[in-house]
């Protein structure tokens, strides 16, 4: 496929984004909703360069970048070794297991309470939280990867003489990387609805706070422009997740 053909073709995908903001514009300029409750795009994007050229959506931007990467790292590195781990070692399994069942169906947003008692209104019950939360995909994500291994790579390695540690680096991580990247994925989205939950609450910064305060004072405009880049900047980091996703195993293909 030439790469004319495939930009039309990428171009046609994001054809009803086009017509939804047609349709915002049109229903609003005509006033068939109160221009309060839905401003027109025009002046929602006016209102977005205003917000970048006085550097207010880029100060709020960095403290919600750093508390949404921060609490997702850590979700990662940490929620991939247990996931792998409860799959590898049956006693880590036996002790863990029961903890990942009774906190998975908990709604994440209930914590946000928790956190602020332990670690204050600063970064650290944002990071917190979004760690909580974003832990759970990534170790269910590893686990089920690591326990659908395929037995015979790992007969074969141990017939082989290779050593647990060995093993589980050269076939047991690899099995378990598709699952573990689509739990890796789930994290990520969870990661801005945390984020921007929590900042709603109890923050002094951030797109979270930005959003609650502009809505208090009626600015809805200003409002709905950060609601926007919040909203785009999840599907680009999506976007970008699955490039990567595709290049790391690009091995298996």
């Amino acid at each position: 496929m030439s790469t004319l053909a495939r930009i039309g073709r990428e171009a046609f995908r994001y054809t009803p984004l086009l017509l939804i903001a047609l349709a915002w514009e049109t229903v609003s300029r005509l006033e068939l909703v109160s221009t309060t409750a839905l401003p027109p795009l025009s002046e929602v994007i006016a209102a977005w360069i205003d917000m970048l050229k006085s550097g207010e959506l880029q100060n709020n931007g960095a403290a919600s970048f750093y508390r949404g990467v921060s609490g997702l790292v850590l979700a990662i590195g940490i929620g991939a070794v247990l996931g792998i781990g409860m799959a590898w070692w049956k006693t880590a399994n036996i002790l863990l297991s029961p903890l990942v069942e009774i906190f998975y169906p908990l709604p994440k947003s209930a914590l946000i309470p928790v956190t602020v008692i332990w670690l204050g209104f600063g970064d650290g019950s944002k990071i917190l939280l979004i760690f909580l939360g974003c832990m759970l995909p990534v170790t269910i994500g590893a686990f089920n990867g690591a326990r659908a291994s395929e037995q015979v790579l790992v007969w074969s390695a141990r017939s082989m003489g290779a050593s647990k540690l060995r093993m589980l680096w050269d076939v047991v991580v690899p099995g378990a990387m598709p699952e573990l990247l689509n739990g890796i994925r789930t994290a990520l989205a969870l990661s801005f609805i945390l984020l921007v939950s929590s900042e709603l609450i109890v923050a002094q910064k951030g797109f979270g706070y930005l959003i609650g305060y502009l809505g208090a004072n009626g600015n809805y405009d200003a409002m709905y422009a950060v609601v926007l880049t919040v909203a785009f900047l999840g599907f680009a980091a999506d976007r970008i997740y699955l490039v990567i996703t595709k290049r790391v195993l690009a091995w298996r293909e």
